[in-house]
């Protein structure tokens, strides 16, 4: 080969790579993004978890809020109250006071006949409830098809029988299960409430019972005991968890709801498996 050529060729190399060079040079400089030391800091202390419970897109999003001042380290609810601690000394701002929140999925479709047994279709509570309403009697209850516990980043949520329990101390309350629940049965409730009423559905108790054994039949006996910690609409009560204060086994005894629909985390997730067994032996 011509030694011209290979001259040639090389001098156009080193031209080119030159001319790429200031004009990548010149996009550094003009689009570079000035990173905030706060910012960087509060992201090393944050879990990493990117849930989204703090509101924001994921932990760095909510690390520049930090830095920002428009938001508080109490703000993140996988943080542990010694990584708080920690952001907030870091930070030089004060941790805040954030109510902690904690899902629960309001059903006891478990207790009955609620699941059709012609169900033969999608398994994904979403998809599902879009064609005939998916596989339960119950226009209102927990469908069942694990939807929210696969979103769970956590694995608090688990599919035991019909329905999904959560396990309270693995949530934290991203709020990702409710999202994903396509008939509102799963809410985020105050962590400090430890008794709640599993029934979603506002229709008449007759109707309910035709089908489910726990639902609520609307006789307003826990509004009557304690009207400050019970809201009811239509046929349906519910805790009002607005009112700071909550049902607690003392006032759940007093009470002794007829159908058995207000009890605790633990009694409900060891109903739903004895429901589970139950029918696995029949």
């Amino acid at each position: 080969m011509d030694t011209n050529l290979l001259l040639i060729a090389g001098a156009l190399m080193l031209a080119l790579g030159g001319v790429l060079g200031v004009v990548i040079g010149i996009f550094v400089k003009k689009f570079k993004v000035v990173s905030n030391p706060l910012a960087d800091l509060a992201l090393e202390l944050l879990p990493g978890a990117n849930c989204g419970g703090c509101g924001y897109a994921g932990c760095a999003d909510f690390a520049s809020a930090l830095a920002a001042g428009k938001a508080v380290p109490s703000g993140c609810p996988v943080s542990s109250a010694e990584q708080i601690s920690a952001i907030s000394c870091a930070l030089g701002v004060d941790a805040g006071e954030l109510e902690r929140k904690c899902a629960v999925v309001l059903c006891r479709g478990d207790a009955g006949d609620v699941r059709s047994m012609n169900y033969n279709g999608a398994m994904d509570c979403v998809a599902a409830n879009l064609v005939a309403g998916g596989p339960q009697e119950c226009r209102y209850g927990c469908l069942g098809l694990g939807t929210c516990a696969r979103k769970c980043p956590f694995g608090a949520i688990e599919i035991i029988g019909q329905v999904a329990v959560v396990h309270r101390e693995l949530c934290v309350g991203c709020g990702k299960c409710v999202t994903a629940c396509p008939r509102g049965v799963i809410k985020l409730v105050p962590a400090a409430a430890e008794y709640h009423v599993y029934c979603n559905s506002p229709e008449k108790g007759v109707a309910k019972r035709q089908f489910c054994k726990a639902g609520c039949i609307g006789c307003r006996k826990c509004e009557r005991i304690v009207p400050e910690m019970f809201k009811v609409g239509g046929f349906l009560s519910q805790v009002n968890y607005e009112s700071g204060q909550y049902p607690d086994r003392e006032i759940a005894e007093k009470i002794n709801c007829p159908v058995g629909g207000l009890i605790d985390f633990d009694t409900r997730i060891a109903a739903a498996r004895a429901n589970a067994e139950g029918k696995n032996d029949q």
